[in-house]
């Protein structure tokens, strides 16, 4: 699969023409777009895949028979000490056993999933005869039920699948069910675990990841702690504008991106300070959805290449990192393509109209600084731990992240290395 959206030759010449002159004149353009992309546009194959979605308060009481539709009997539920906890995964069990199914509960996670706790899961899951794999928790639980499913089909190291399209063979059925409103992994085709050998996070990006099911309940959102809501809010947010911006962005991707902008500027705070509002909660479980929907079609950029390298060093919450990041990374891809961040101002409340295209990404990014402040995120880097020293190995990895490869400005070792720098 090729990151960036491939462009379509058509074979008739004339046909050809008059397809080109129509997207020179907008008619081909989505409602957001623009005729200012970096390079000149060619027609392009717009590829869209997502899960069979479930979305409501009380759809986890649909569980079961999603599992059940998918021809399980016995499945392996993931999930963490957080969820048991707070009495999701007693609820998700009892649905499933209610349709006559025999589930096998593992949960012996840490947040941002490690290689050994994917390699036990997996072992598990092998030993106790299991079919399809449920994953109900956040983004760590959803990635590593991801990590069973690619183990249990292509065998060998969950390392081995990092990059893109690396699992060639069927996995097993997937449902997800997410507790937060960020991450997208239920909805993805990206399974994130760290190398806790290396002290990196790898990106695993395969067709095959996108679940079969999700199931999303905005009911689980109430029960996260105020640093989680934030950060996988934050999260959500760089999913939109890193995707909306992306090489890989089409018309399809553009409208969802936008749309999550706007409810999670309108709404995130609202969850941070009434967290049993209930129209907040859903707007939050929708906009991580929309953003989910646009990142897994259009790829990521800069922000998340960086984020996954000072996660894997750190252990670090992934939004947090995000949050910090993100405004720096907004101002430099701007530099570019200033143009690009009009729609993105203007989803977020902004005034655009008669406003330089750079001002408005400076105020975009202005905006989502101020947002991390009121979320209690830190300012820095240095603050979560991160050394100058660290930045040029840092800087290293961030390049062979796979989520470069989509960022709508060329980056080299030394902008990545100032980026690194300027957050710090």
């Amino acid at each position: 699969m090729s990151l960036a959206s491939s462009a379509v030759r058509v074979g008739n010449s004339d046909c050809s023409a008059d397809w080109s002159t129509a997207e020179r004149h907008g008619e081909l353009l989505g409602p957001q777009e623009t005729n200012t992309d970096v390079a000149p546009r060619t027609t392009r194959l717009a590829k869209f895949h997502v899960p069979e979605i479930v979305f409501g308060p009380g759809s986890l009481a649909e569980l079961g028979h999603c599992t059940q539709r998918l021809g399980s009997r016995r499945p392996f539920l993931v999930t963490d000490p957080g969820l048991i906890e707070a009495g999701w995964t007693d609820e998700a069990v009892g649905h499933l056993r209610r349709v006559g199914l025999r589930p096998v509960v593992w949960s012996g996670l840490t947040p941002n999933p490690k290689d050994h706790e994917v390699q036990a899961a997996f072992e598990r899951y092998a030993e106790s005869g299991c079919d399809v794999i449920v994953g109900v928790g956040g983004g760590s639980v959803i990635d590593a039920a991801k990590g069973v499913a690619i183990l249990s089909g292509n065998g060998g190291h969950i390392l081995d699948y990092a990059g893109v399209d690396q699992v060639v063979q069927p996995i097993p059925p997937t449902v997800m069910v997410p507790s937060t409103s960020g991450t997208g992994a239920d909805v993805s085709q990206f399974a994130i675990v760290t190398d806790t050998t290396q002290h990196i996070k790898i990106s695993i990006v395969s067709r095959t990841l996108v679940p079969d099911i999700s199931v999303i309940d905005p009911r689980l959102l109430t029960t996260m702690p105020e640093w989680l809501n934030a950060a996988t809010g934050l999260d959500a947010l760089t999913h939109a504008i890193e995707a909306f911006v992306s090489r890989a962005h089409n018309p399809l991707t553009d409208n969802h991106a936008l749309y999550a902008v706007k409810l999670i500027t309108g709404n995130l705070i609202r969850t941070q300070v009434q967290p049993k509002n209930v129209a907040a909660r859903l707007a939050m479980a929708q906009a991580a959805l929309e953003a989910g929907m646009a990142f897994t079609n259009a790829i990521l950029g800069a922000t998340h290449a960086m984020s996954h390298q000072v996660g894997g060093l750190l252990d670090a919450p992934h939004g947090v990192v995000n949050g910090v990041l993100l405004p720096h990374v907004i101002r430099f891809n701007a530099e570019a393509w200033p143009e690009r961040f009009v729609a993105l101002g203007a989803a977020a409340g902004l005034p655009t109209a008669g406003v330089p295209p750079r001002e408005v990404a400076g105020q975009l990014a202005d905006l989502v600084r101020a947002l991390a402040d009121d979320l209690g995120v830190p300012k820095s880097l240095a603050s979560l731990g991160v050394a100058g020293g660290d930045v040029p190995v840092l800087a290293r990895t961030t390049l062979k992240d796979a989520c470069m490869a989509t960022n709508p400005r060329d980056v080299g070792l030394r902008d990545v290395e100032q980026l690194f720098r300027e957050a710090l």
